[in-house]
């Protein structure tokens, strides 16, 4: 595949191709990756090309996708798991937490599970009850998770072949308000740390850190604060569990403040741990405090009402000018 431009849902279904083709023991597994190509059609053609034992449809159960994607992984098997809309994984949640991420701890390191469970997240696409949660947080928290979320196509791409090559669990955040979004794929390029954060846009006043959806609208914020005259730095994570703080201590050591933007709610959700940490870590560096920007503390609203919930460029251009203002 030479440099092309594939919207990001595309470049997730070039990465797990080549994933396919080139381990033996990577399977696609879920409701629906096989003959439909998944909901969003991210597995579209893969059970065609490398038949029904390696893509597999599986029956509506999360909890069994993931207990069974535990045992081949037993057996030597790199599983990728695909979870049809994030509000559906909570089924799924005990396996993961209970045996997924504690088995390589409890075995003392001779145990190891490489599986990916592929989460659609996030609103912005006026779905229907269950399918637009923001549920990282709750997977961060977990010690022996990885949780990861790509903004752009690249990332999608080189993000998702790191994550299978992994040895550990990995928690793949897909921005589904992002699949159709298009973007340059180097399937040459050397790819980044898969916990590195980067830095998406340079600035001297302000950092603007954030991951998967919400990294775009960080950019919009910052086109528009140097439209004013201030000079806006973007900080796109890249990674929830690791957090690359050393990155975002290094680029607020420079411009002094910190904003952290995520869809999730702001009550106990990664920015705060990502501000507390910021705190400690420059304290005599801030010139004011670190504020978070992101969703309510409440259910995620109906479709009619989403735009009122998800924080967007005016909520992310508060921030920025309350905390430019101290």
């Amino acid at each position: 595949m030479a440099v092309q431009k594939l919207p990001l849902a595309k470049a997730l279904n070039e990465s797990l191709r080549k994933a396919l083709e080139t381990d033996p023991k990577v399977l696609v597994m879920g409701e629906d990756v096989g003959k439909l190509g998944g909901v969003f059609r991210v597995t579209d053609g893969l059970q065609k090309d490398f038949g029904e034992e390696r893509v597999i449809d599986t029956p509506l159960a999360e909890s069994g996708i993931v207990g069974t994607a535990i045992g081949l992984a037993l057996r030597g098997y790199r599983p990728v798991v695909e979870i049809q809309f994030d509000g559906f994984v909570f089924p799924a949640y005990d396996q993961i937490v209970t045996q997924l991420a504690k088995m390589h701890a409890r075995s003392l390191g001779t145990v190891k599970l490489p599986i990916v469970i592929r989460i659609p997240y996030g609103g912005g696409i006026g779905a229907v009850e269950h399918h637009s949660e923001s549920p990282e947080a709750l997977f961060a928290h977990v010690a022996g998770l990885k949780v990861v979320s790509p903004s752009n196509s690249s990332d999608a791409y080189w993000m998702l072949q790191q994550a299978i090559q992994s040895d550990d669990p990995v928690v793949f955040f897909e921005p589904k308000r992002r699949y159709w979004d298009k973007g340059e794929v180097d399937p040459e390029a050397i790819p980044g740390e898969l916990h590195k954060a980067r830095t998406a846009r340079e600035g001297t006043d302000l950092t603007l850190a954030a991951y998967g959806p919400m990294v775009k609208v960080c950019l919009e914020a910052a086109q528009v604060a140097a439209e004013e005259g201030r000079s806006v730095e973007v900080l796109d994570l890249r990674s929830v569990s690791p957090v690359d703080f050393d990155a975002i201590q290094a680029s607020v050591e420079k411009t002094g403040r910190l904003v952290v933007v995520h869809e999730a709610p702001v009550f106990f959700g990664s920015g705060a741990e990502i501000a507390a940490r910021i705190t400690e870590r420059c304290f005599y560096h801030l010139e004011a405090p670190v504020l978070r920007v992101g969703g309510y503390h409440a259910p995620y609203p109906p479709a009619r009402l989403e735009e009122e919930y998800l924080p967007g460029l005016d909520r992310v251009l508060d921030a920025v000018d309350r905390a430019l203002a101290y």
